[in-house]
């Protein structure tokens, strides 16, 4: 029996590049973290302007790369799950900006990161494409723990107000650790039929296009000063058009499980440069949090590489048999 495509994509050297790949598209959303933060209280931009003019940005550069390559052809049966996939994009990003409006960023942000892997991971191992095994629990569990010591102290410094607002703020977090979730889940197709270029263009077109609904309730307008115009271009060709394009390249190579978990690098690289640039404090908790997330993605390593590895011993014995 030949190797499926899909197969032969994770092969040890593919699964240690994907694994590289959603990590750096983890490690730039966590840059544009620090620069969304510098936006809203430097410069008093909403969060539906920031992320509209991220993915338009974003769209634009992807376009120029990627448009000529375009393919109806393969674009046309999937163009449902596209309008999906982009629209759950945009709604995350907006759901856990709204969370973080109503009660800081600590809850939203341990909740839309810390969920999806276990959504994922349920749904994969219902789906057959996961095991259960004990290096899974244990590297899940590790990046979780390690992820929530990491945001504990990261917060934005805005209070609870009420009950009403606790149940707001929650109720936006876990709707965009939802549609995190369920993009997750569909990308790697996509990724996979489309190639990573057209995909990340498409899901970028639709949710700029997703966003730019936001009009309809408050006005849109770009910077006139250079220093935020410079961060919104930063935001949209590297957190929007590069993160998005490593993200669909590690997705067609990876399991939903291992591309959340590796994407957890964000609250680290968030937390970090906030200490570097900001003057922000980290905890002992938290160095130990950003200890525990890396060596999860150490053993995430050694167990997608392993699968790989067995396969191709199996196709070379039976290759020998053959012969």
């Amino acid at each position: 029996m030949l190797n499926s495509p899909i197969q032969s994509l994770r092969a040890p050297s593919h699964s240690g590049l994907a694994l590289s790949a959603a990590c750096s598209a983890g490690f730039l959303w966590g840059t544009g973290a620090l620069i969304v933060n510098v936006l809203i209280s430097k410069y008093g931009f909403t969060p539906e302007n920031i992320s509209f003019w991220r993915f338009a940005v974003g769209a634009v550069v992807l376009l120029a790369v990627f448009g000529g390559q375009m393919s109806w052809t393969k674009l046309r049966p999937l163009l449902t799950t596209v309008l999906v996939a982009g629209t759950a994009m945009a709604g995350y990003v907006l759901c856990w900006f709204l969370g973080i409006e109503r009660i800081g960023a600590a809850i939203p942000t341990l909740i839309a990161l810390c969920l999806p892997p276990v959504l994922v991971t349920v749904v994969a191992l219902v789906r057959g494409r996961e095991k259960l095994d004990a290096p899974l629990i244990v590297v899940l569990t590790a990046a979780l723990i390690g992820t929530a010591l990491i945001v504990s102290r990261h917060d934005s410094g805005s209070g609870i107000t009420g009950q009403h607002d606790l149940i707001i703020g929650i109720s936006y977090s876990i709707g965009s650790a939802l549609l995190y979730a369920g993009f997750t889940l569909v990308s790697g197709r996509l990724s996979t039929e489309l190639g990573a270029g057209q995909a990340s263009t498409c899901l970028t077109v639709v949710a700029a296009i997703v966003m730019g609904l936001s009009t309809l309730y408050r006005p849109l307008h770009w910077p006139t000063g250079i220093p935020p115009q410079a961060w919104f271009l930063y935001l949209g060709v590297v957190t929007a058009a590069l993160a998005l394009l490593a993200f669909s390249w590690g997705a067609a190579r990876l399991s939903p499980t291992a591309l959340t978990v590796a994407t957890l690098v964000e609250p680290l690289t968030a937390v970090v440069l906030a200490a570097v640039f900001l003057g922000e404090q980290l905890g002992a908790w938290q160095w130990f949090g950003g200890m525990l997330l890396l060596l999860s993605i150490w053993g995430l390593g050694r167990r997608v590489g392993a699968p790989a590895q067995e396969s191709n011993v199996a196709v070379r014995a039976k290759r020998a048999r053959k012969g």
